[in-house]
């Protein structure tokens, strides 16, 4: 990948990027105060938290090491962290269809079977040249082959054969949305929805170029789907009304205040990043759910998506090790200890599961959506447990 060469932007670049959502900005947190007036705070709120590991060992030996090792931390941190439904703290796991390595993907899928983690498609492609619309088809549709014949994963709707995917761009570039660079393919939504793509969850992508105008939102695309950059804006996901896939799911994009440097407030963005330069603590918690992302008409569940990238190893301990738990651990406090809401643990297959429930009038508790249009092809049928059949859906 090249994060790199965006970390290395100038100053000023990454400035002219940041100024039509900076600009925004201020109308976003009007607004967001405006309605949290309206919102009823009796009663509780669901807290959905989901994140997206831009999943990369590599390939060869040291992939499996690596992979062998990241099992053990998940299925240590998942025994270990519970939510109020007693589903295990996990990542989905967005997978480079460009470094496929066999090995590795079946011990993925076996955590995935275990539950500890979802797979879904993370794509690097354009960054010595722009790449075609034709091979970005091609490589979407032999890599989600791959996952769903292969190993299993992936997910589809009932009576539907076709594969269903959750989608990362590599390099943030979502639907060529730096200025050409790390993609080169402005019909890629279009081709993204032709290959059973339901939702992307790339953004926030701060400071880059890629970061579009709209924020803090679970969205459709506003403009045609063989635009380049048709995420730039369109309307929130509502109740009653069934919106275009795929989905553009946000995380959270906030200021955080609390800073001071020589005594004065100098602001830091929060855009969900798990990584060591920026601590957990209940105060980025109360950031995240303030950012209050959610399906329009139903503002008690909240959708607090987070990012990683899984093979950094300074942040593996804050992403997925004691560091977070110990986090976890404050906020699922909190929640027991005030009763104002409650915290739930989702992939992104069962985040969109929610989001979908939430548009056919779904309300209640979110933790009974979790299969309730897309299912694991692994698993089959819905669980019973964890899904109603629609005869049992709380509607109203």
């Amino acid at each position: 990948m090249c994060e790199g060469e965006l970390a290395n932007a100038k100053f000023s670049d990454k400035l002219r990027w940041s100024l039509p959502w900076l600009a925004r900005y201020p109308f976003w947190r009007l607004q967001r105060t405006l309605r949290s007036v309206t919102e009823n705070e009796s009663q509780i709120t669901h807290v959905i938290f989901l994140v997206a590991n831009h999943f990369e060992p590599g390939m060869g030996p040291q992939a499996v090491a690596r992979m062998e090792n990241w099992s053990r931390l998940a299925r240590d941190t998942g025994d270990a962290i519970r939510d109020h439904d007693s589903t295990p703290f996990r990542h989905t796991n967005f997978y480079p269809a460009e470094q496929y390595d066999k090995a590795v993907l079946k011990m993925l899928a076996e955590l995935q079977a275990d539950g500890y983690g979802e797979v879904e498609i993370h794509f690097h492609h354009g960054v010595d040249a722009p790449d075609t619309a034709d091979n970005t088809r091609r490589a979407l549709i032999e890599f989600r082959d791959i996952l769903a014949h292969e190993h299993k994963c992936l997910s589809r709707e009932e009576n539907d054969e076709t594969p269903r995917y959750g989608f990362v761009h590599g390099n943030w570039a979502l639907a060529n949305s730096s200025g050409g660079r790390f993609c080169g393919v402005d019909s890629e939504m279009q081709i993204l929805k032709d290959t059973g793509c339901y939702a992307d969850f790339t953004l926030p992508s701060v400071p880059y170029q890629s970061q579009v105008p709209r924020m803090n939102a679970i969205y459709e695309c506003g403009y045609p789907l063989n635009a380049a950059v048709p995420h730039r804006s369109g309307r929130s996901v509502s109740v009653g009304r069934s919106p275009q896939l795929p989905l553009i799911f946000t995380g959270p994009l906030v200021f955080n205040w609390k800073r001071r440097l020589h005594g004065l407030p100098v602001p830091r963005v929060d855009d969900g990043a798990l990584q060591q330069n920026y601590p957990l603590d209940l105060d980025r918690f109360k950031r995240w759910r303030g950012a209050g992302i959610s399906v329009h008409g139903r503002p008690e569940w909240v959708f607090v998506k987070l990012y990683s990238h899984g093979f950094f190893m300074w942040d593996q301990d804050i992403m997925i090790g004691e560091q977070l738990k110990r986090f976890m651990r404050e906020v699922l406090e909190l929640a027991d200890r005030t009763g104002k809401f409650k915290i739930h643990f989702a992939s992104a297959r069962e985040a969109y599961n929610m989001v979908m429930a939430a548009v056919d009038g779904a309300k209640g508790d979110p933790h009974a959506y979790r299969d309730y249009r897309l299912t694991q092809i692994m698993k089959g049928k819905p669980n019973a447990i964890t899904s109603k059949p629609d005869s049992e859906l709380v509607i109203g």
